[in-house]
């Protein structure tokens, strides 16, 4: 299961015929572990890795950190469940270290995410504080290099 997991990591597109070439096993063995990995809640969905940049050379990406008062009965699970359901929300994690949680935002512009971060983040009860951080440029994304062939020519003769 373990290389299955990581063909589907490099190319989800991998038909179940070309995995089962690559595993050696049959076409319907193949079907058969991917659907037990569906039914487990391990595969959680299928996705396209965009160049943001490309593709909308407007859009801003950040990530957020929180620090937050975990609840008496959930801990921090309502909180991350309440932010995750925000349409500009991509990830939610719990992280060790001075903050606990770290959200990844896309938005139009940098006073989308601001907004968001202001009327949104820092309204909940739970949130003490919030440190943004705006994406620049990307170079590398799930495992996928990112970006233009551009070079930089700084300090070339």
């Amino acid at each position: 299961m373990d290389r299955l997991i990581e063909l589907l990591k490099s190319n989800a597109r991998l038909s179940n015929a070309e995995l089962a070439v690559m595993l050696g096993k049959t076409e319907q063995e193949v079907k058969g572990d991917i659907q037990k990995l569906e039914n487990n809640g391990i595969i959680k969905g299928y996705t396209a890795i965009i160049d943001e940049s490309a593709y909308d050379p407007n859009s801003v990406f950040a990530l957020i950190e929180l620090k937050v008062t975990p609840q008496s009965q959930s801990g921090f699970d309502e909180i991350a469940r309440q932010i995750s359901e925000y349409e500009q929300v991509e990830a939610v994690r719990l992280m060790s270290g001075t903050y606990d949680i770290i959200v990844e935002v896309t938005g139009k512009n940098i006073r989308d995410i601001s907004m968001f971060v202001s009327q949104r983040l820092a309204t909940i009860a739970a949130v003490q504080e919030t440190t943004t951080h705006f994406g620049l440029r990307v170079y590398k994304d799930n495992g996928i290099i990112i970006g233009s062939e551009e070079t930089d020519e700084r300090g070339m003769f």
